[in-house]
């Protein structure tokens, strides 16, 4: 009994063994027909463009001119190096662009023209670590995608219209604003306003002070950081948003973060007309636009 037993435990293993095999066979040729397929696909696809390293992108894609740089692997606007630029917009645009897909390449046939390419709908200009500029032009829309055509070369590509939907962000949608904390009346500590020399404390060590620091720590609470009015501004020209060091208000908030006390600083400046004063936090270039009632709560 024991014997048959042992017998059919080895059957059973060897079998186990074989089924095994068989399944690792087959998944050894399914991922051999995989990347040949892949490999097929890839030999058969055509490129518009073949840049190793990128270092400048010029285009107007109907929303203005725009050109980004790249230094020490850091992108930046050209027109303002101090933008706080995020930096997966312009690597977004170096991947799409450095090996730009086409869907087909037109043999022969009509003229330029009749793509729309004798004059350009829209132009991006592509400059690589040597220098070398390689220029796309695009033309009439078919269906989902561009005529597009490389320099002078005369050949007419189509290329889906997805290619340019990264260009079509404008320069603000592309900052980097600051993070705000979070700060209410649980966490505020302190509040010091200080103006013309002189200065206003709220302390929440001071009972009396209770109603203000409620008050200032709800204003503090609702500023939301979006729209600016400059987003690397000069020294030279705080003066018109109020916030140079003599005319401004300067808010100093302790509060607690994890525990820890943190401090916010925030300078206040004028108002710009339109229900709104233009502020700064800390050490940040960007010129905020924060309603004047918050403000006013703040400044309580």
């Amino acid at each position: 009994m024991e014997q048959k037993r042992k017998r059919l435990f080895i059957l059973l293993f060897g079998v186990l063994l074989i089924l095994l095999a068989v399944y690792f066979g087959i998944q050894a040729r399914n991922k051999s027909e995989e990347k040949k397929k892949e490999a097929k696909a890839e030999a058969e696809t055509i490129y518009v463009t073949d840049i190793e390293d990128l270092k400048e992108i010029k285009y107007n894609v109907g929303n203005g001119d725009f050109n980004f740089k790249k230094e020490g692997g850091t992108w930046y606007a050209a027109k303002d190096k101090d933008f706080p630029l995020v930096q997966s917009y312009p690597k977004q645009m170096a991947e799409t662009f450095s090996k730009l897909k086409a869907k087909r390449a037109l043999e022969g046939g009509d003229s330029l023209e009749d793509y729309g390419l004798k004059d350009p709908v829209y132009t991006v200009v592509l400059t690589d670590k040597q220098g070398k500029e390689t220029t796309l032009y695009y033309g009439n829309v078919t269906g989902d995608d561009y005529y597009i055509t490389v320099d002078n070369t005369g050949k007419v590509y189509t290329v889906n219209n997805t290619s340019i939907s990264d260009l079509q962000n404008k320069l603000e949608d592309m900052a980097q604003l600051d993070t705000y904390p979070n700060i209410g009346s649980g966490n505020l500590k302190k509040e010091v306003i200080t103006q013309n020399g002189s200065s206003t404390t709220y302390d929440s060590k001071n009972d009396d002070d209770s109603k203000n620091i409620a008050a200032v720590a709800g204003g503090l609470g609702a500023v939301k950081l979006g729209a600016a009015a400059d987003y690397s501004v000069a020294d030279k020209d705080l003066p018109k948003f109020g916030l140079d060091e003599t005319a401004r208000i300067t808010v100093e908030a302790t509060y607690t973060k994890d525990k820890k006390d943190e401090v916010l600083t925030l300078y206040i400046g004028s108002a710009d007309g339109k229900g709104n004063r233009y502020v700064m936090m800390n050490d940040s270039r960007i010129v905020y636009l924060i309603s004047e009632d918050i403000c006013n709560n703040i400044l309580y």
